[in-house]
């Protein structure tokens, strides 16, 4: 075919181009709510952006482009079609049109607008041409400079052929089935701030009743998820409904978030009063005013993405939260862009980590932290779990207590507790032996549910029980 729209990338680009793409897609990208088993929701994600349809096909060391992109630059048409949202997510706000049989630029930070042509940026002499159409704060990590004095990032570890496969999407719900046991109810709701609005669904067990202070857990679901699918995996609703709480899972749509990953990722969704953590704040906050919430047990938990929003939460909002569940999650501050956030996941973030990334009015209180994570996570390395429990207990002096066991018919698990001089428990860290990216001990009617493993919902349930807030936010709460 002679439309040059559909040129074949030059040789030696394929290699790159795969190796740019499975970085992206097992590190970032998660899975699409299409994934085949064996997918990932990324803490994805991890920050695991848009997916669209269309796929590249390589062989023979070619790599043969989708139908041009008309909504972002020539470069773009040669990543598969369940990345390039991803890509042009990060993409500056650029408004692209299309010239002849190739995307070119309008005016912006890519380059000016042309008759088909692409201007770009300038690229250093060990780097190949081609590479000035991918965005400079990409360039550098998929396709460094050997010239470069800097040093590039380890290349992935090659597969374990004894690693365990991934747990598998969602089933089918039962015809029949309901999100919410009989008895209690599954409300839906929208909340709204300054700082934006998000959806939720907030379960309230048939024990409910004004004048009888319940506690209150906030659920962070992870990419490709829905609060629905969430309560359906973890089974948290019917644990409600048994031991008398409410359950508040705020919803991160697609017009947020292509994906709907919360932006772990984003230095301006990592602060008290900002972004995100306002949003979430300021639901639980309303929530708590509207169902006479006991301020004194008040917690956050989420998973892979939604895991490490939560420990944003735990340390931005410690007046509000009394302790935190981290499942398969990133430390707050571990990554500030799409550059770090990669490296972190695949990684950890170590020394990167900052000192208070939760903002100036982060008060010194340790917030408890339950930790837990597959020690055969392809998703979000789970160093990434070690990162959690050392910002969890900083500056902390404490005595570690380390025990293993077995789930009934399933997998090993060795539990690390941390406590204080009187015996108190301050942290717990899970590792699951054999376990990837997925809720332990979830159910199989939710996506990415390790069946497998410990029930992390019930142990969740019980180290917030052990923790209440000693002292909660001072004075009538308000829906700020």
């Amino acid at each position: 075919m002679s439309n040059p729209s559909h040129r074949q990338a030059p040789d030696g680009i394929a290699a790159r181009l795969a190796a740019a793409t499975e970085i992206l897609r097992q590190r970032l990208g998660g899975a699409s709510p299409s994934a085949s088993p064996g997918a990932s929701p990324g803490a994805s994600p991890n920050p695991s952006p848009g997916a669209s349809p269309g796929a590249s096909s390589r062989a023979g060391g070619t790599t043969t482009p989708d139908e041009p992109a008309t909504d972002g630059p020539a470069w773009l048409r040669y990543v598969p079609g369940e990345l390039r949202g991803l890509v042009r997510s990060v993409l500056p706000d650029t408004p692209w049109t299309t010239g002849s049989g190739a995307a070119s630029a309008g005016q912006g930070p890519m380059g000016q607008a042309g008759s088909g042509q692409v201007s770009s940026g300038q690229v250093s002499s060990g780097q190949a041409s081609w590479t000035r159409f991918v965005p400079a704060e990409l360039r550098e990590r998929l396709f460094p400079d050997p010239a470069s004095p800097r040093q590039a990032p380890p290349d992935p570890p090659p597969p374990r052929p004894h690693a365990q496969p991934q747990p598998r999407p969602a089933a089918a719900p039962r015809p029949g089935a309901e999100d919410r046991p009989a008895a209690g109810r599954f409300l839906a709701g929208t909340y709204a701030n300054a700082a934006g609005s998000r959806p939720y669904r907030l379960y309230l067990p048939s024990g409910h009743a004004p004048g009888r202070r319940l506690p209150l857990v906030v659920m962070l679901h992870g990419c490709t998820q829905s609060p629905e699918d969430f309560a359906r995996g973890t089974g948290m609703n019917d644990a409600a409904e048994r031991d008398g709480f409410l359950v508040l899972y705020p919803g991160q749509p697609a017009s947020a978030q292509p994906q709907r990953c919360w932006k772990w990722y984003s230095a301006a969704d990592q602060r008290r009063d900002q972004g995100e953590p306002a949003i979430i704040a300021g639901m639980t906050r309303q929530v708590m005013r509207d169902h006479d919430v006991d301020p004194h047990r008040v917690y956050v938990a989420g998973l892979s993405a939604g895991g490490a929003k939560a420990a944003i939460m735990a340390e931005a909002y410690p007046d509000l939260y009394a302790a935190a569940g981290v499942h398969s999650g990133l430390a707050c501050g571990a990554a500030q862009d799409l550059a770090s956030a990669m490296l972190a996941m695949r990684q950890g973030a170590g020394t990167r980590l900052r000192d208070r990334p939760g903002g100036p009015d982060a008060t010194d209180r340790l917030v408890p932290t339950i930790v837990f994570h597959g020690d055969r996570d392809g998703t979000v390395s789970a160093r990434n779990g070690d990162d959690v429990l050392a910002q969890a207990t900083r500056g902390a002096v404490l005595r570690e207590r380390t025990e293993r066991g077995e789930a009934p018919g399933g997998r090993a698990w060795s539990r690390t507790t941390l406590a204080d001089a009187s015996g108190r428990s301050v942290a717990e860290q899970w590792v699951i032996h054999g376990a990837g990216h997925a809720w332990s001990g979830g159910r199989p009617e939710g996506s990415f549910t390790d069946p497998r493993g410990p029930d992390a919902t019930r142990e969740m349930l019980r180290f917030f029980a052990e923790h209440p807030h000693p002292a909660p936010l001072a004075g009538p709460v308000a829906a700020a």
